[in-house]
Formats: C-alpha cells, sequence, structure tokens
C-alpha cells in the first residue's frame, strides 16, 4: 500500500514525522547579555547608533557565540541559538564525552569564552561605562538527559518534550547563590549518572517545578578553571 496523500498531493512520510529519541541536552546561556546590549544602545544612542550605525559590541557578542557553539558542536549537535543561549543536543550518546571528559569539554568552552573577553580589551575602542561592563558577561551551562521528540515545525527541526522544557527551566535556579558567583555548570542527577561525571566537589542542589518531581542536580564552579 503507497503512503496516504494530504489535500495537497503530498505523501504523509515527506513530512518529516516526529521521531523519538534520548540523550544529553546542553544549554549554555551568557550571563548578562541582554543588560549589557541594553546599557550599549542607551548609550550609544546618538552616536554608534546613529545612521544605521551598529555598535561594535554586537560583533563581540557574535563573536562569543560563535565560540561557544565551535567548542561544544561536534560532540554535540547544534538546535539552535536562543538570543543570549546555545541549545544543543545528541542523539548518540556514544559521541558526549564521559567522566570527567565532560567536565572538560565544558571546561574548555568556559577558557575559550574568556579568553575571547581578554581580547576584546585590545580591539575594544569605547571606554564608557556601558562598555565596560563586557566583564560582567559570564557563562552558565545545563546538561539534563532524558527522552525527547524531535519534529519539524514551520520548516525547521524542533526539540519538544517535558524534558526539554525542564533543561530550560533550569537556566532560572539558585545556583549561582550556593557557589558565590555567576559561572557554573549545572549537571541533573540524570545526566551525572548516564554519562558517568564524577560529582566529588560539585554542591549539590534541588529544584521544584510545578508538574514535576523535583530534579537533583549538581553545580560546578567554573572561576579557576
Amino acid at each position: 500500500m503507497g503512503a496516504s496523500s494530504g489535500p495537497e498531493g503530498s505523501s504523509v512520510t515527506d513530512r518529516g514525522l516526529p521521531s523519538a529519541a534520548s540523550g544529553p541536552l546542553l544549554l549554555v546561556d551568557i550571563g548578562g547579555y541582554t543588560s549589557f546590549l541594553q546599557s550599549v544602545a542607551l548609550a550609544h544612542q546618538d552616536d554608534a547608533f546613529a545612521n544605521g550605525a551598529v555598535p561594535d559590541a554586537y560583533a563581540m557578542m557574535s563573536n562569543l557565540l560563535d565560540g561557544i557553539v565551535e567548542r561544544v558542536v561536534p560532540p554535540f549537535t547544534l538546535a539552535k541559538l536562543e538570543g543570549d543561549a546555545v541549545f544543543a543536543y545528541a542523539t548518540d550518546p556514544g559521541v558526549v564525552p564521559r567522566g570527567p571528559g565532560l567536565l572538560e569539554c565544558l571546561a574548555e568552552c568556559y577558557a575559550d569564552f574568556r579568553h575571547r573577553l581578554d581580547q576584546a580589551h585590545g580591539i575594544w575602542v569605547c571606554r564608557c561605562e556601558a562598555c565596560s561592563r563586557i566583564d560582567d558577561l559570564d557563562l552558565k551551562f545545563i546538561v539534563h538527559a532524558g527522552s525527547f521528540v524531535v519534529q519539524e515545525i514551520a520548516g525547521r527541526q524542533e526539540l519538544v518534550g517535558p524534558e526539554v522544557v525542564m533543561a530550560h527551566r533550569l537556566l532560572k535556579t539558585g545556583a549561582a547563590d550556593v557557589i558565590g558567583h555567576g559561572a557554573y555548570a549545572l549537571i541533573t542527577a540524570a545526566a551525572a549518572t548516564r554519562f558517568g561525571v564524577p560529582v566529588e566537589g560539585a554542591v549539590p542542589l534541588v529544584e521544584t517545578y510545578d508538574h514535576y518531581a523535583p530534579i537533583e542536580a549538581h553545580v560546578f564552579p567554573l572561576r579557576g578553571v
């Protein structure tokens, strides 16, 4: 029997049916991104933005996001850019580093991020208060693991499902408070167990959200790595 056709005659099998998957979900978020660009926009509304010009800060932010993608893809697959965050995943757990290797992957990404910030000082022309806030930018990593669905929505491949929602909710936690600064990697117990991540030295954290059981996680400080 042939595949059924829809109103426009296209085969159902041609439409990119949803597929079930399971694996790690990674979010890398630049903390301070929005407030930094808002400050730059306000400070330079009469000069750098004049006549359609764009302040150098925007190119710098693009450079930072490019650097994150270059460090985590591969081994992860890029799902999409979400403003100030990179969302990535893997459907083949075998390609993702295990144990200390996963922590090293995140630490190397963070080290490259700090290096790119340091380089900016050498080429940054403006020294106004708003642009100087570039030093306030920092990273946080969220690593979760679970089942999800990959499907096509509006012509784009998207990841959906409760665990995808949970990974994004974990961007808002008390992790920064418990470690004393904003740079950290939060790895859920599900991800730590699945990939054999050693949790010695990590700060335990339990977060609760509506419609979910309490989720246990381990928070690793990144400053000084």
